[in-house]
């Protein structure tokens, strides 16, 4: 009789065990499918990007659609996004400035033009400066969900490492790191720096442990 409970009682915790590890299987097949398919989409929109396609109205704006009726981001003017006059491309919808490559991570995204809760669950995007491939400095924010998505490698990147930005004018310039640095995360003074007349780029995402901000500075060559 004790036998045969304790063997029921192993059965349903094998049972379980099985359920648990299958559950576990599927959940990192998913991820694995989702990031697969993230990352093929943006590398494919960056293969294909050729700047501006044509004139006409200006793109919607991306806020209302995608539930954010207000933009904490004030900084970023309409001559950084383009004005009224020009038909940017867009990816899932949201207006784009451009596109980043950063081969030592194997980064291929577009440069979305405003920042939204939902802009930056779908890309990365442009926080504040004088505009892609513009004099000055131009900070762009992405999320570190450690997955291997946006900005989640950026720990990785070195001094000396490339950044490739195109912009909506079809210019590609060469970027190199020369600064990485941690930070609080309502640090905003590297956003105004002098560059000399050169263009430059700031990317700023979370640490893993999303207490601080990682800051990657790079300069055009």
């Amino acid at each position: 009789m004790f036998d045969s409970k304790y063997s029921k009682v192993l059965t349903v915790i094998l049972v379980m065990v099985i359920v648990a590890i299958v559950g576990l299987l599927g959940f990192l097949g998913y991820e694995y499918y989702q990031n697969y398919i993230v990352t093929k989409d943006t590398a494919d929109f960056v293969d294909n990007f050729q700047g501006d396609v044509t004139d006409g109205e200006a793109t919607a704006d991306n806020d209302t659609e995608n539930g954010d009726t207000t933009n904490p981001f004030d900084q970023i003017k309409d001559a950084q996004t383009g004005g009224a006059s020009s038909q940017k491309k867009t990816y899932k919808g949201f207006g784009v400035l451009g596109t980043m490559e950063i081969p030592a991570t194997n980064f291929k995204y577009p440069v979305l033009e405003k920042v939204t809760k939902k802009s930056i669950e779908t890309a990365v995007a442009f926080l504040y400066g004088t505009g892609l491939n513009e004099e000055g400095n131009s900070v762009i924010i992405g999320h570190n969900y450690r997955n291997g998505l946006f900005f989640s490698n950026n720990k990785k990147l070195n001094i000396g490492d490339k950044i490739f930005i195109t912009d909506n004018d079809g210019n590609k310039l060469t970027y190199t790191i020369y600064n990485k640095f941690e930070t609080t995360p309502e640090d905003t003074s590297f956003y105004q720096r002098d560059t000399g007349g050169k263009p430059e780029v700031t990317l700023s995402t979370c640490t893993d442990d999303s207490s601080a901000r990682l800051i990657i500075c790079a300069k055009a060559e």
